[in-house]
């Protein structure tokens, strides 16, 4: 398997058990660049790592270190550091790399890079400006295969098969691979990077796709070209470096060889260990929850009420375009009014109430679904109208995020004493019959339909993932048991299609079929609401999976921006950012557009810490992005929220924004009703902290725990409290079940001791 391998590290191995097939050992690669002409490389040189002696590359003369941070059989981990010292002489435009050659690989290897690569983006693609939609009358069809933008990836056919990423393009600097033939798997962790900047990250085929190489270098040069927002081919920006006597370069990696008898194991294993290198974890605790959700209501009823006749709405941004007028999913639309429905003030809950008698039955399309857009109130539309092609196309997540969350909003509704109008019933009842019907239909749901006759116009794709969970609260709240079976039905073909393919995609509208974290989050939340309405542990184990496969999409470390940077001068951290997807590489702040909910559910049901960790990175990194008068980001107004929390350079530069109203503010509204501030279970001495506080257990008896709760935050905190024992711990979360939680008042910089029996 290895073609080149040190002795040093041979003799490492061979002490601890290993043979020499169970791991990759890497060689050293000197490049050299011409700038001019865009990186083209002008000379290279490949060393053993056990070489003796100096390392001569151009006019310059290398001596290197290793140093075995930790090799565990057991475990079948690697963990190196490799320093490289420049001794004399001087080199030009050049990088230093890492190289980890395979020599039996296969073309069906699954490879991840999370975030960038599933499946190695080994699909067929097109060169379609922002915002993509299918143009070719031969890609527009129910049954098509899954097609992509023009992004990183790994080549389905003959020729060349090359990705060049930085490690912040990435939400865990790392390459790895799932080989179903030999049944195995391979992670390869790196840090973020050194003194010169971030790593590159590079993955190559050969051309009869028998070997691959994996890279680590520095400085990052992507040769010829890099990504840069749908286009592939764009100019690489890179520089090598001038390296001369006395420089000096570090590498750490750890890697991880272990059988896996499907994809699952690949990202299971992962889930574990994707924080184990870049150590940096700390949250930004800058703004309370409450204060955040209290200053986000204020802007929207400023900024985005929009009032028609008697009724009104909220649009999804400021209107400065149809697309940031009215959207019934996705962005905003009547996923937002859940959140606004909470609120304690009155005028609040009526202009949630004007929106449902505006949204009902207007919204309502000739397919039984319900428009995607709606400008200036009156005139709705399915889809993109910029493209006339695309002007009916109605994006399935729409209708199937509108189903989900009205229905919770008339379960609170009816708890609040609200009359819930039969119209409105009726709107949510027609749009799941037509989900039925097309079901039943095509055996599939697909991405985008047509709102006139409700035929699939783009086929395939997990863009409806949440459905199934709004027909199981169809099901319920209808007494309509046929919902619940179609809801199981969609689910396994999400499941089989999707999920035990290790891929999830087309939730965005803007993005082809690329694959996303936005549909991934979806399947987590229809596989428990499943286990939760059958009973059925494979829904709870199908969940598992999705929420593994999702955590691959959330970043796990802390990014060094750069100083000059709008997060470096704001200090803000990078962990817990949930990456978009590999066309829009960014992460952002918190899931488009949940709370996270399933993942609390998950850590109660199955005890697994894991859930519990990856939900509190989520909302912890959310309220840092909000604009708020003590603590304004670039000149946006109160309660703004750019949807960037960038670690890369696709767009607007790394820790860089554009200045807007984004679905980020709903995600910090859905994260303050849903999820609780802090969650006690006593008898497990359990306390976790979801809200920008920290907790601290001051004694753990065995009759109680008493807990110290530290707001470190310039603004008083509103903290709901969830707390259970044991037997409650067993039962599923009732819907809007933080209507019950303890309200408790830490005062700004302050902090309050709380003792919970067991």
């Amino acid at each position: 398997m290895i073609r080149i391998l040190s002795i040093l590290i041979l003799l490492l191995i061979s002490l601890n058990g290993y043979s020499q097939t169970e791991t990759l050992v890497p060689q050293i690669r000197f490049k050299q660049y011409d700038h001019q002409k865009y990186n083209q490389r002008v000379a290279q040189k490949d060393f053993s790592l056990a070489e003796n002696g100096p390392l001569n590359f151009q006019e310059s003369s290398w001596i290197r270190k290793i140093d075995t941070v930790g090799i565990d059989k057991e475990s079948g981990t690697i963990d190196l550091k490799v320093s490289l010292s420049c001794i004399s002489g001087q080199v030009s435009q050049s990088s230093i790399g890492l190289v980890f050659q395979i020599d039996d690989w296969h073309d069906s290897n699954y490879v991840l890079m999370p975030g960038a690569l599933y499946n190695g983006n080994k699909y067929d693609y097109r060169r379609i400006r922002y915002s993509p939609k299918l143009m070719d009358p031969r890609d527009i069809a129910q049954e098509v295969p899954i097609i992509i933008t023009d992004v990183p990836r790994l080549n389905k056919y003959e020729g060349v098969s090359e990705v060049q990423l930085r490690s912040g393009a990435t939400t865990s600097p790392s390459i790895s691979y799932f080989d179903s033939i030999q049944n195995k798997g391979y992670i390869l962790l790196s840090e973020q990077g050194n003194a010169l900047g971030d790593f590159g990250l590079g993955i190559v085929e050969s051309r009869n796709r028998e070997h691959a190489e994996f890279s680590i270098s520095s400085p990052l040069v992507r040769e010829k070209h890099q990504y840069f927002a749908n286009d592939n081919l764009a100019p690489s920006n890179d520089r090598g470096a001038d390296f001369k006597a006395g420089d000096i370069l570090t590498f750490h990696f750890k890697s991880y060889s272990f059988e896996a008898q499907n994809v699952q194991d690949l990202f299971d294993k992962f889930a574990m260990v994707r924080k184990e290198l870049n150590t940096d974890k700390a949250y930004n605790n800058v703004i309370p929850l409450s204060y955040a959700f209290e200053t986000i209501e204020k802007k929207f009823k400023r900024d985005n009420w929009v009032p028609i006749d008697d009724h009104g709405y909220f649009s999804v941004g400021l209107r400065e375009n149809f697309l940031q007028d009215f959207q019934t999913g996705w962005t905003g639309g009547m996923i937002s009014t859940y959140p606004l429905l909470f609120s304690d003030k009155r005028d609040t809950r009526e202009r949630v109430i004007k929106n449902f008698d505006w949204f009902f039955p207007n919204s309502t399309s000739p397919s039984g679904l319900f428009y995607g857009f709606c400008e200036g109130g009156k005139d709705w539309f399915g889809g993109d109208k910029r493209k006339y092609h695309t002007k009916d196309w109605l994006l399935t997540r729409k209708s199937a995020d509108a189903i989900f969350f009205v229905l919770e909003q008339f379960k609170l509704m009816k708890t609040k004493g609200i009359p819930v109008d039969p119209e409105w019933e009726k709107g949510i009842r027609t749009a799941c019959d037509a989900f039925v019907d097309i079901w039943q239909t095509y055996g599939q749901i697909g991405q985008f339909v047509d709102a006139k006759t409700g035929t699939i116009q783009v086929g395939g794709s997990s863009s409806a993932g949440i459905l199934p969970a709004g027909l199981v609260l169809a099901a319920d709240y209808f007494k309509a048991p046929n919902y619940l079976d179609s809801a199981k039905e969609m689910g396994q073909y999400f499941y089989s299609n999707f999920t035990e393919k290790g891929i999830s995609c087309g939730g965005p509208g803007d993005a082809l079929q690329n694959f996303d974290s936005e549909s991934a989050y979806a399947l987590i939340e229809s596989y428990y609401s499943l286990y939760e309405a059958s009973g059925d542990p494979q829904w709870e184990v199908a969940a598992e999976e999705a929420a593994k496969q999702f955590s691959s999409w959330v970043i796990a470390y802390n990014y060094d921006f750069p100083e000059e940077s709008t997060f470096g001068k704001l200090g803000n951290h990078s962990i817990g950012g949930v990456w978009a997807n590999t066309q829009n590489t960014h992460g952002s702040p918190g899931i488009c557009t949940h709370s996270g909910l399933a993942l609390l559910k998950l850590f109660r049901s199955t005890g697994e810490p894991f859930y519990a960790e990856l939900l509190s990175d989520i909302t912890h990194a959310i309220p840092q992005c909000l604009s708020v008068p003590s603590r304004k980001i670039m000149d946006a107004p109160d309660g703004w929220m750019s949807e960037r929390l960038s670690t890369t350079d696709w767009n607007e530069g790394i820790g860089e924004i554009f200045v807007g109203s984004t679905w980020a503010e709903t995600a910090l509204m859905l994260t303050y009703t849903e999820i609780p501030g802090i969650y006690v279970c006593a008898a497990k001495s359990e306390v976790i902290s979801f809200d920008n506080l920290t907790v601290e257990i001051l004694k753990d008896t065995p009759k109680y725990i008493k807990v110290k709760v530290k707001n470190p935050t310039q603004m008083e905190a509103k903290v709901k409290i969830w707390e259970e024992d044991l037997k409650e711990r067993q039962l599923f979360l009732e819907t809007n079940y933080l209507l019950k939680a303890k309200p408790v008042t830490v005062p700004q910089q302050g902090h309050i001791t709380l003792t919970f029996k067991k």
